[in-house]
């Protein structure tokens, strides 16, 4: 699959986030250095590896009755780059109710485990809401200029930012506009759900307080809660962070796409001087 939204000379050139190493059906795959985050050169930004779980849960045992409402993912240490496997199952089934369980291994140990609820559909137009606002739209901002030198990020340079309010390492709320320019695999269209996971765990950046080569303040976990299910390819991250006084805090975001809210996330957060 060719890349519809190509990076420029300045960005990292792969294929996708991910390379697969069993065919489409497989378990195994190869992390390419568009998942490097910004804490580690040897580590992956969260988001990508996210979506890499999303996408497992939605090929496990799909129900076209059913949709995904929370996602949690634990992060137990850092994502290496890299082979990796994905594994995902049904932990708990029933008509209207369902619970997905999946996990990510490096070198046979499991770094990121991941949980799905799904519910059955229904028709509930006529008690929908209250509307929440709308960002303004990604067509109407501008892109991104030049990262900072002295930052250099696989994952931020692999998806378009377009920043309503802040930038990056300006201190403060902030609200964004994310598209990934690459697939998650490559071969494959990225899922509505796994575009909204690649950038949900950038909240804490896009609202960082602290200077990033003085801090850290990286997450232990990500929640998203969906309710709508999201559509399109721009996914609208409306972030602030909270940090409390004794190393710990916490990253929450309103999830849009061009359409409105379609949920919301969280992150704690570990902080401490670096």
């Amino acid at each position: 699959m060719q890349d519809e939204h190509p990076t420029d000379e300045n960005n990292v050139s792969e294929q996708a986030f991910y390379l697969p190493l069993d065919g489409p059906d497989g378990e195994r795959f190869l992390a390419t250095a568009a998942t490097e985050g910004p804490w580690s050169a040897d580590a992956q930004h969260a988001g990508p590896p996210s979506a890499l779980l999303v996408r497992a849960v939605e090929r496990c045992a799909p129900r076209p009755d059913l949709q995904p409402v929370r996602f949690t993912f634990e992060l137990f240490g850092p994502v290496p780059l890299g082979e990796l496997t994905v594994h995902a199952e049904v932990e708990r089934t029933g008509r209207a109710v369902e619970l997905v369980a999946a996990e990510l291994a490096a070198d046979g140990r499991t770094i990121v485990r991941a949980r799905a609820w799904r519910v059955a559909r229904s028709d509930t137009v006529a008690v929908a809401g209250p509307p929440a606002a709308p960002l303004p739209g990604p067509d109407g901002v501008e892109p991104q200029g030049p990262l900072p030198e002295h930052w250099t990020c696989g994952y931020i340079e692999n998806v378009e930012w377009r920043w309503v309010k802040g930038a990056w390492l300006e201190p403060g709320d902030g609200a964004v506009w994310g598209r990934p320019r690459l697939p998650l695999v490559a071969g494959e269209e990225m899922s509505p759900v796994q575009r909204v996971a690649v950038v949900a765990d950038s909240g804490n950046g896009i609202s960082g307080r602290l200077d990033l080569r003085e801090w850290l303040y990286m997450n232990t976990e990500l929640t998203i809660h969906l309710h709508r299910p999201p559509t399109g390819e721009w996914v609208g991250v409306d972030a602030r962070t909270i940090i409390g006084p004794t190393g710990a805090g916490l990253a929450t975001t309103t999830l849009h796409d061009p359409s409105g809210p379609v949920g919301q996330g969280a992150q704690a957060l570990l902080v401490r001087p670096r």
